[in-house]
């Protein structure tokens, strides 16, 4: 089966996860590797991945999704907030809502990723909660995502989706 990796990625987060996505599937069945492009459209299956923008994908990937028809499609992404599968949950259903019920889903994957130093900057500033340290804390955490852990559970779940 052809297969197309189709990523958005602002930090590189996203774009380790695509890679660790192409170091485990076949090259030779490789149709298309980068941005939302139509050329990956004539792929069977297509690994799309994703930054998480306001609880959601971003515009670029959502837009791509629209334009989905017949493929399989795993769906892999990055988020600033993690450590809470409910969350990650909650972003994958928002995402899935841009999919045609055409489509089949044949996997998700989700982790936390490292977030720009500006965001911590705007943490900073913020009056001293008990809210803003939870947000320093999660920002601090996030430095170390997607870690070799974050890259070999993809790799499962995308093995799992076969």
């Amino acid at each position: 089966m052809n297969y197309a990796i189709v990523y958005s990625s602002k930090t590189g987060n996203t774009q380790l996860l695509a890679q660790a996505a192409r170091e485990l599937l076949p090259e030779e069945n490789l149709l298309y590797f980068g941005a939302p492009c139509s050329d990956a459209l004539k792929a069977q299956q297509i690994y799309v991945g994703f930054w998480t923008d306001k609880g959601r994908c971003d515009d670029e990937t959502a837009k791509f999704l629209s334009s989905l028809t017949n493929q399989k499609v795993f769906l892999f992404g990055t988020a600033g907030f993690g450590g809470s599968d409910a969350y990650f949950q909650k972003i994958l259903t928002s995402v899935q809502e841009f999919i045609s019920p055409t489509v089949t889903i044949v996997g998700t994957y989700m982790c936390q990723g490292k977030m720009p130093p500006a965001v911590r900057l705007r943490y900073e500033s913020m009056e001293d909660t008990p809210a803003r340290q939870a947000m320093l804390d999660n920002f601090d955490a996030a430095l170390s995502h997607p870690n070799q852990e974050d890259l070999n559970q993809l790799k499962g779940k995308i093995l799992d989706s076969f």
